[in-house]
């Protein structure tokens, strides 16, 4: 029933002008913000411990953050509106042309990218301006929100390989195919993360960048997106970078997810108001560590 309601709610929005969006976002970003009080404490309190700024300033911010996710959701409802004729118009392509570069090295390229911005739209402003588009997803807890995503993501062109499935063999497929590999690399990985501290505390992060990277020499290019004053968007990318194979795999994965980690987090610093602060990103305790691979990586 979810999914169907969706689906209407996402015809009406579609017939709407993107400013219109804007305003019904902000308005529903608010409402998030002043309703959702364990999300708000904990957002509030993540973000203070991160900065070092003071709570009026924390909430402010915090708030920003809600607004900008609330017309975030609005603009993943207007997905169907998007085609390669008008996505340019509502996100900036300057920064795509980093991903080119990295494809003529004929090993696919890994993208690292985070919960930064409506990322939603980075991948299909990849897609339409014709960059073969690839990424790994989690499942999410309501399985008719998934399945809608999920449909609007490849509508717009992306190919989307769902965990829980045969999605490693998939995902190396697709390098091996010169394809863009997506990564949204800020969440917790659990017990079999790396542990490397994120805005100055241990966070455990995930490898799936650098095991990708490494295993099929692949060139990892940072790029995020974030919303301009005028509510679009622009991206922001980074310099090509490789991950070093030597004896010591797990030297080389370890040292290569730190310095990417690094960037994400210069991302976030940046652009505080355009992250997820509620999500539970120091959710694994270090002590709960496996011990196969790494202790720590502290910078």
């Amino acid at each position: 029933m979810q999914y169907y309601i969706l689906k209407i709610l996402s015809f009406c929005v579609c017939l709407l002008p993107h400013k219109a969006l804007l305003y019904m976002g902000k308005v529903l970003g608010i409402l998030y913000f002043h309703l959702i009080a364990k999300e708000r404490k904990r957002a509030i309190a993540q973000m203070r411990a991160s900065l070092s700024n003071s709570e009026e300033e924390a909430a402010r911010l915090v708030r920003e953050s809600f607004i900008n996710m609330g017309r975030t959701f609005m603009e993943i409802l207007y997905m169907p509106h998007l085609n390669k004729n008008n996505i340019n118009d509502f996100v900036d392509p300057r920064g795509l042309e980093k991903l080119r570069e990295a494809l003529k090295e004929g090993h696919g390229v890994v993208v690292l990218t985070g919960h930064v911005g409506n990322w939603e739209w980075m991948a299909a402003s990849m897609a339409f301006n014709g960059i073969p588009t690839t990424t790994i997803v989690k499942p999410q807890p309501n399985s008719q929100h998934t399945r809608i995503l999920n449909e609007y993501r490849e509508m717009v062109g992306v190919e989307v390989f769902a965990r829980g499935t045969s999605e490693l063999l998939a995902a190396a497929r697709a390098l091996k195919k010169g394809k863009i590999l997506g990564f949204l690399a800020d969440q917790d990985a659990g017990p079999g993360g790396a542990f490397i501290d994120f805005f100055g505390k241990p966070a455990s992060t995930p490898l799936g960048p650098a095991v990708f990277a490494r295993k099929f020499q692949s060139p990892v290019v940072p790029l995020f997106i974030v919303r301009r004053k005028d509510g679009k968007h622009r991206l922001i990318a980074g310099d090509i970078m490789h991950c070093e194979s030597t004896d010591n795999a797990d030297a080389d994965l370890l040292q290569f997810t730190i310095k990417m980690t690094k960037f994400v987090e210069d991302v976030i610093r940046e652009n505080p108001t355009q992250w997820l602060w509620f999500q539970k990103r120091w959710n694994t305790a270090p002590d709960e560590k496996k011990t196969k691979h790494h202790v720590s990586g502290r910078r």
